[in-house]
């Protein structure tokens, strides 16, 4: 039984915005795959929305599961009814009925130009007589990461046909996939589809610690961001740099979208993953830092702690 203080609370939250996410992690640092995917989504549909952090909050965590009946998070709302969790938000997303529930221009149905080179298409019809009864789909996302996989047509795809082999796209994926090159090429682990997408945002670049004092130092406009924990940039911090939160966040969306934008944490890591986050948001001069404020201390200033 839900406590009911705890279930006052869960309403009002619910209540608190037209769009509401219960993730693991915030909207600048989302700390789940499958909370960044909800995330990734509701950005390229939505200017603002508000999220809660379960994972700062044991009370909510459990709280909210037994609030919808609803056993995962995350756990998206819109006008205070349960949209549901991640796979459910991605099929409607693809679906365009998110859109729709959302209040926003569901994307026109426009059929992508494909080019599929010879070796490509002939691997994918190959792959076709293999499978009867399955189609050959390609999502390209956010991101434009691409993933391409075998099985029955799915409801709302747009069909685009080259080279004789016909290929399946959800509707987002439609435009972000127009003009792309599919190739079949040798890779290190055998052979594989490469794809050439002309509409992809510059990857995230490295930038090592030496490069990062020279630029502060000749005074170059960059935003320095640290994506660690509060009790971690209390232990150690590089001073140029302001704390991804929820408020740092929201000023990176007000920013040009080609701002130079620098991620740091302890190693690389964590920073790599809010670099992409941004870059998916269209930013186009976003830069990791090497070897994170580790790196940092030992090469630049020692007198920044190690732990």
């Amino acid at each position: 039984m839900l406590d009911p203080e705890l279930r006052a609370r869960i309403d009002s939250q619910v209540a608190s915005d037209k769009v509401v996410l219960f993730m693991k992690g915030n909207r600048s640092q989302p700390q789940c795959g499958f909370s960044a995917t909800v995330v990734q989504i509701l950005d390229e549909l939505l200017p603002s929305y508000t999220t809660y952090d379960v994972l700062s909050d044991p009370d909510l965590r459990q709280g909210i599961k037994e609030y919808s009946s609803w056993p995962t998070i995350p756990q998206l709302y819109a006008k205070g009814e349960l949209i549901g969790g991640c796979d459910i938000v991605r099929e409607l997303y693809g679906s365009g009925e998110l859109h729709a529930t959302l209040g926003v221009p569901v994307p026109e149905r426009r059929v992508p130009r494909v080019e599929l080179t010879e070796a490509a298409a002939r691997f994918l019809r190959g792959a076709l007589e293999q499978s009867p009864g399955n189609e050959i789909h390609l999502r390209v996302d956010p991101n434009f990461q691409n993933r391409a996989y075998l099985g029955p047509r799915e409801a709302g795809e747009i069909e685009a046909e080259t080279a004789g082999v016909k290929l399946f796209f959800d509707l987002p994926s439609a435009p972000r996939a127009d003009g792309i090159r599919i190739d079949y090429v040798q890779t290190d682990h055998g052979h594989d589809l490469r794809v050439d997408n002309p509409n992809a945002p510059p990857p995230v670049q490295p930038m090592d610690v030496h490069e990062l004092k020279r630029r502060l130092d000749a005074g170059e406009p960059l935003h320095l961001f640290d994506v660690r924990t509060p009790e971690e940039r209390a232990q150690a911090r590089i001073d140029a740099a302001r704390l991804l939160d929820a408020d740092a966040g929201a000023a990176i969306q007000s920013l040009p979208r080609d701002a130079v934008l620098v991620f740091h944490c302890h190693h690389g890591g964590r920073s790599q993953q809010a670099a992409e986050h941004f870059r998916s948001l269209g930013f186009v001069n976003v830069f990791n830092l090497t070897g994170g404020i580790d790196a940092w201390s030992q090469a630049i200033d020692p007198s920044v702690p190690r732990y």
